[in-house]
């Protein structure tokens, strides 16, 4: 199993700092919220690209990728039917794609709640129709780019779009291409009715990327679910992506959970 972790859990960490820690605690990558490198992706410089990637790969690891696409945005909205709305969004994902794709990473985690959720008067069936239009205008830079999006369903308390695996599948199926796949994270699964690896078994088809982490909103290991049945879900459909620490709470400070999160997850692997 490769383990990842999402950078903005070291909080203000110099970005050679949280390498150097998420490498020594035996992470093999960092995935990358944007607005932790500037306000808005666009402003991340050509010399700052090439920089963090040299730094990542000084201490032996990879930048997988990005989250929290949208996260800091404004203006900007995934199934807003205004065309000038869609136009800034549709260029502001093509910037993201090109940074992904400099930082040497291959995914993007389409989550962004606030940017996506039902405008009024408007039904999942038609924000579906919306987002899958939208994501098919990506699909040939993310080709070229070499990176996959994957859509994340996320609990009805983050919004009320894409609330399940089965929502977010659909828009999968919608937009009909290999660059666009499935996204679980176990704080967003604990509010399905359908049991953590039973969700995995299902849906594992269409897997690409998964965020370890609790309820609680901290670490994996740190709350009450038990990833036992989980990796060992994960293990059984032969997932070969990386399983990348986010946590919300980040009150135990950034050592703490970075260090007992993949200390649970590598001692619950050797379990299996």
């Amino acid at each position: 199993m490769r383990y990842a972790i999402c950078n903005e859990t070291f909080q203000d960490w110099p970005f050679e700092d949280q390498c150097r820690r998420a490498a020594e605690l035996g992470y093999q990558a960092l995935e990358i919220a944007p607005f932790t490198l500037a306000t808005t992706a666009d402003l991340v410089s050509a010399e700052q690209r090439a920089r963090l990637r040299e730094t990542a790969q000084r201490h032996g690891l990879e930048l997988l990728g990005l989250h929290w696409l949208l996260a800091g945005t404004s203006g900007l909205y995934l199934t807003d039917p205004d065309a000038a709305v869609a136009a800034r969004t549709e260029a502001y994902f093509h910037v993201l794609i090109d940074l992904c794709r400099d930082l040497g990473g291959s995914l993007m985690v389409l989550g962004s709640p606030k940017q996506r959720n039902l405008l009024p008067g408007m039904t999942h069936a038609e924000a579906t129709a919306i987002a899958a239009e939208r994501l098919r205008a990506l699909v040939p830079h993310l080709e070229t780019a070499g990176v996959t999006l994957a859509v994340e369903p996320l609990g009805p308390e983050e919004g009320d779009f894409l609330n399940t695996a089965q929502s977010a599948v659909e828009l999968i199926q919608a937009v009909d291409s290999a660059q666009v796949r499935l996204h679980l994270d176990v704080k967003a699964m604990s509010t399905e009715t359908v049991p953590y690896a039973q969700l995995i078994r299902r849906f594992h088809p269409w897997l690409h990327h998964f965020h370890a982490n609790d309820p609680n909103r901290q670490g994996p290991g740190m709350g009450e679910v038990d990833f036992l049945p989980i990796l060992g879900a994960l293990k059984q459909v032969g997932y070969a992506g990386w399983v990348s620490v986010e946590v919300f709470d980040y009150s135990p400070g950034p050592d703490v959970l970075a260090s007992r999160s993949i200390e649970y997850l590598r001692q619950t692997w050797s379990r299996l």
